[in-house]
């Protein structure tokens, strides 16, 4: 009986990281039809970057503080490509191009259940942080519901961030949305044992490379998924707002895709900040 429980469980996780991967076939079309443009685009950049090196090697170098790949000492370069994953989405521009690598950020969710709060460390997860600290500064997640809950055995999951989420209705119109770039995912999980546990943030993606956007998942106890997803921070505190919600399960809407459903309880973000740490 225990065999069957396990494949069960074994399915459902295989299922749900499917419907994580779903939009990943649409991206790649779409970045096909971006091909010649993207390949026109290189060619003009690859132009500039000749000029720009002919014209650094003229240039002192006491004059300069930056490293030698050109990036300022204490930030790092991330890259934000235009989401073509063909999903909905919420144009509010892109972080910048070089942030910090250094400091901590605490991560506060107002909900309609209480506070939770999370610490954020950018030296692991600079370019993560970097995007959910623009995300918040354009009030991108408030007013938003949590549209995802998986409660299997060792596998316990709200997954949040999708800007258009009702936390009702069909899976086609839950979980597709996000901003206008994607960027690489960060710090994944070197624990094989135990890759996210209890209290972990981390972000959700199509299921291939560079594709993490703004949806991100708490689980509420140790968690078994493949190490794709980035380790963003770790509860502080509210972690039994999400146990709760857990607790009180699913209404199965995508048992039949991957698993689970919209929380029964449900909750709504008010906002969500992030900040440096005191």
């Amino acid at each position: 009986m225990s065999s069957i429980k396990d494949r069960q469980r074994a399915a459902a996780r295989a299922r749900l990281e499917k419907e994580m991967a779903e939009r990943a076939a649409a991206a790649r079309k779409r970045r096909q039809r971006q091909a010649v443009i993207g390949s026109a685009i290189a060619v003009v950049l690859i132009a500039g970057a000749a000029v720009w090196i002919v014209t650094a090697l003229g240039k002192d170098d006491d004059k300069s503080s930056n490293t030698a790949s050109g990036v300022p000492a204490g930030q790092v370069a991330c890259t934000w490509t235009p989401d073509a994953s063909g999903g909905k989405v919420k144009d509010v521009g892109t972080p910048p191009a070089t942030v910090p690598n250094t400091g901590k950020d605490v991560l506060t969710i107002e909900t309609n259940l209480g506070t939770i709060k999370a610490d954020v460390d950018k030296s692991k997860t600079p370019c993560t942080a970097a995007a959910f600290e623009f995300l918040a500064s354009k009030k991108f997640w408030d007013n938003t519901k949590c549209h995802r809950l998986v409660n299997e055995d060792k596998f316990k999951v709200l997954q949040c961030g999708d800007p258009f989420a009702t936390g009702k209705g069909y899976r086609e119109t839950d979980g597709q949305g996000g901003p206008s770039f994607t960027y690489a995912e960060e710090n994944l999980p070197t624990d094989t044992k135990n890759p996210y546990p209890a209290g972990s943030i981390a972000m959700a993606n199509t299921g291939q490379p560079g594709s993490t956007g703004s949806q991100f998942f708490i689980v509420s106890e140790d968690t078994q998924l493949s190490a794709n997803y980035t380790l963003l921070g770790k509860i502080s505190s509210g972690l039994d707002i999400i146990k709760g919600v857990v607790k009180a399960g699913d209404d199965g809407a995508f048992a039949q895709q991957a698993g689970g459903g919209h929380p029964k309880k449900e909750v709504d973000i008010k906002s969500l900040a992030m900040s440096a740490a005191s």
